[in-house]
This record gives C-alpha cells, structure tokens and sequence, in this order.
C-alpha cells in the first residue's frame, strides 16, 4: 500500500487546507466526520508493513475507526487483470495503488461541484479560499515545518449562509454556488449515499439539480471507492484515454467508454494507472482560459 498514492485524489491542489504531507512523510488530512471535526496523521513503513496513526477533536474516533477503509482494506486490486502493456507496465511499477473509501460524501461532492467546468485552478483556488474562511481551525497541533495552518471543511449551515458576494470573490458563479446550497439542505440525505453501491450513490446525488453524472461519479469515487465510476464529460480524460489506449487523442465520451470496456468492474482503476502512466498526449492548443469573476 503506497500511502500518497492512495490518499492523493483526497487532496484539492497543493495548498489545501484540508490535507497537507508532511516532512517526515507522514500525511495530515481533516475532515468534518458524523461525530465532529477531526484531524489525521498517518505514517506508513512501508518495510515493515505498518501503519500508524493519530487522530484528533471529537471525530478522532471515528477516523480511527475508518483508517482501514481509507487505506482501501474494502479494494480488491487483485479483480483487476490488465489488457494493455501500458497498464501492466504502470501496476508493476507503482503496486501499492489502492482506492480509498472515505465514507464521507459532502467533503468529495463540495468540492467537486466547485470544478465543474473550469479550469483545475480555478476550483482549488475557491475550495481553499472558502475553506480557511468560512471552516474552523482544525483540532491537533500544527503540522511541523508547514505554514498556514489546517482547517476543517464547513458544516452544511454554514455553507448555507454563505452570501453571494463571498461566493464571487472566491470565483464561483451562481450556478455552482447554487448546486452547493442545493446540496447542503439534504446532506443528511447525501451521506446516506456511502452505504449505497456505487451505482445507486450516483443516482441519489444526481437527484439535485447541478449534480450530473461526472460530478457523482468524482464523488464516489473517493466516499465509496468506486472501482468502476468513470468521470463522464471530462474536458480531458477522452482525449487521455483515447491516446493511450487507441492512440485517438481525439476520442470523445462514447470512444473512451468503448476503450474502457475490458476494464468493466474496474474502469476507475484502469483510469488512475493511466494518468499515472504519465503517458498523456501532447498539448496542442492553449489551456483553458481562467475567468477572473471576483473582478467582475
């Protein structure tokens, strides 16, 4: 088990305030579990095979009740058989991938409604703007030798009172900041979701207005270690996956899903060894433009 590897789609861009690697190696992430705030330090030796944590503020227990499903003690990579030498290649390189399961469903579809349809930027910037202002110091000490200090996610209350303006200087549109309060009203509905297999947990969140399919699939991905939920209408992942599978880097959603095909069962896993592969097409054109909307 390769602790970065497998916490990594749980960390929003490089300064989020939620999740932060330390020197030492270990990993600190907070989290707003069902019993409170909570902080997490996570160790793994990798030689020995052990993992160590600690945890803090009232939701400690719980994430230390959970650390084996966060690691991915309920993934199964072993159902996974790779079909292309790209993907044989990537899992005998990097064998310590496992998909974790967070339980956790707001701390994933927050943020995720937060990227739709801009640039990656964009979004880590109004996740971390929002977060450290509206969230609450998390509990624990500081993480030694990194500045500023972590915070926890809002509650659903709080995200509710957020007021317009503050959304636009974090350079959310309404339209997105409409789906957050949309979904904020039944979070409790929402959480259900992580007991649900996959396939139902999408067609819950996807009973909000704003929440479709590639929001719910990046969403379960991470609360219910989704081994097959493709994230459907990406601007980029088709072109990624038509090139390292078909050498199409033109492919759209119907090509990818067609590529993906032997992989059923497994098609998010067989997406993450790809991105890791690093074997991506070469850019052509610009990146997307960003929209600065807080000057507006």
């Amino acid at each position: 088990m390769d602790l970065g590897l497998t916490l990594a789609p749980l960390r929003r861009g490089p300064a989020d305030p939620t999740f932060r690697p330390a020197p030492d190696g270990a990993v600190w992430r907070t989290t707003r579990t069902p019993e409170g705030p909570g902080t997490l330090r996570v160790t793994a030796n990798m030689a020995g095979g052990t993992v160590e944590a600690q945890a803090w503020g009232s939701g400690a227990q719980w994430l230390l009740d959970t650390l084996p499903d966060l690691l991915g003690a309920q993934d199964g990579p072993e159902a996974f058989t790779p079909r292309h030498r790209l993907l044989a290649t990537t899992l005998h390189r990097r064998p310590g991938l496992r998909l974790t399961r967070t339980g956790l469903v707001m701390e994933s579809l927050i943020p995720s409604i937060l990227e739709q349809k801009v640039t990656t930027n964009e979004a880590y910037r109004a996740w971390r703007l929002l977060v450290r202002q509206y969230g609450e110091p998390a509990p624990g000490p500081a993480v030694p030798g990194r500045e500023p200090r972590m915070y926890v996610m809002p509650d659903a209350r709080t995200w509710a009172g957020i007021p317009s303006w503050d959304w636009h200087r974090a350079g959310v549109d309404g339209k997105r900041s409409a789906t957050v309060l949309r979904a904020v009203r039944v979070a409790p509905r929402l959480e259900e979701a992580s007991a649900m297999v996959p396939e139902d947990a999408c067609r819950r969140l996807e009973l909000i207005p704003g929440i479709g399919p590639w929001t719910s699939a990046e969403t379960v991905q991470r609360s219910n270690g989704a081994p097959d939920a493709v994230s459907v209408g990406d601007y980029h992942l088709p072109g990624v996956i038509g090139h390292a599978l078909g050498d199409n880097r033109d492919a759209d959603d119907t090509e990818m899903l067609r590529l993906l095909e032997p992989y059923a069962g497994q098609r998010h896993r067989a997406v993450r060894l790809i991105l890791l592969s690093g074997h991506t097409p070469p850019r052509r054109a610009p990146r997307m433009s960003v929209r600065d909307i807080a000057g507006l």
